[in-house]
């Protein structure tokens, strides 16, 4: 049966640990603009790079320097982490930035990170030779994903519903939590019947071969921005400038792999890898399409309020949702164009 994360329980978990911290990622730093912070704590992902590292690389943060303190294993555990004050940002599915604002994290979005395309996109892939041809298929099935309560489930469960499953029916769909690293070989092995794979993991998926799509989210939405970085509102009020920085150089390197050719960004990337020395591979690098996210970044009602009948029924919120209360784009320079 698939479980969603106590709201109240996240809640908690963020109200402890920001009074624990207080103004944890901005200790000794006064509001004045010349004690601004100049160096962003953040997690990072294996074999990639994220928009912020593409930015400093290419110089769009000026002195504002990032610092790597690990790896995530989830959008909501990223923006967790923000909230908490363990890291300055984060970023994660819109619905899970909904989820933590609804908890009570004050946390505010300020551009989006990623966002699917019909070259990038989430899929799901069954084996070549599996029964499951439609949404019916999958009652009692299982279907891996990278977390609950994010980008994958609210995906499948609205793909289900628009095919006109119950919500009684659509909760006999079994959600397993695998990490992405590992889905593929799940669906070989049989361990899993469907896996939700995104990026470079589903391009090697596919070119690999025995594996069929059987349905994406490009597919069930066309074009749209998936998910926002996000900072305390205590960071915002006392660090304006750098996030503009941080913000607007994000923006800049969005446009800039829209802009660039493919060949090129692939080497950008590859180079960004090599010497950072984490001990990763570029192998998968060669699978990169598109950076998928829409209109430099910027943020807009849609992008929250697309999920609004799974926020619903998923009980995260109740009744219609106002989006201005989860985002801002006043620090994104390409928006004022």
């Amino acid at each position: 049966m698939k479980t969603i994360a106590s709201i109240a329980s996240t809640a908690a978990a963020v109200f402890i640990a920001v009074a624990a911290s207080g103004c944890a990622g901005t200790a000794g730093v006064a509001s004045q603009p010349a004690n601004q912070v100049t160096e962003l704590r953040y997690q990072g992902s294996a074999n990639n790079v994220t928009l912020p590292e593409l930015a400093e690389d290419l110089g769009y943060l000026g002195n504002v320097k990032l610092k790597w303190v690990g790896n995530t294993t989830s959008g909501p555990q990223d923006i967790q982490s923000a909230a908490t004050g363990q890291t300055d940002f984060g970023g994660a599915f819109a619905g899970a930035v909904v989820k933590l604002v609804e908890a009570g994290a004050p946390v505010k979005a300020v551009v989006n990170y990623y966002g699917e395309d019909e070259k990038t996109f989430t899929g799901f892939y069954v084996k070549d030779d599996s029964s499951i041809r439609g949404p019916r298929d999958l009652i009692g099935k299982k279907v891996a994903v990278n977390t609950l309560g994010a980008h994958s489930e609210a995906v499948i469960d609205t793909w289900l519903e628009k095919n006109g499953l119950t919500p009684e029916e659509i909760k006999q769909v079994q959600l397993v939590v695998l990490p992405p690293n590992d889905t593929e070989e799940a669906v070989r092995r049989g361990q899993v019947d469907v896996g939700s794979l995104s990026g470079v993991l589903q391009d090697n998926a596919v070119a690999a071969g025995g594996l069929r799509s059987l349905f994406s989210d490009y597919g069930l939405f066309g074009t749209f921005a998936g998910g926002q970085y996000v900072f305390r509102s205590d960071f915002l009020a006392q660090n304006p400038d750098t996030v503009r920085t941080f913000t607007t150089g994000v923006a800049k390197a969005i446009e800039w792999e829209r802009t660039t050719p493919r060949d090129q960004v692939i080497q950008r990337l590859t180079e960004i890898i090599q010497k950072r020395n984490r001990g990763e591979s570029t192998k998968n690098l060669q699978y990169w399409k598109s950076v998928g996210v829409p209109k430099a970044g910027i943020i807009t009602d849609a992008d929250f309020s697309r999920w609004q009948k799974w926020l619903n029924e998923t009980g995260i919120v109740n009744g219609p949702i106002t989006p201005s209360k989860y985002y801002t784009n006043e620090f994104n320079d390409l928006a004022k164009g």
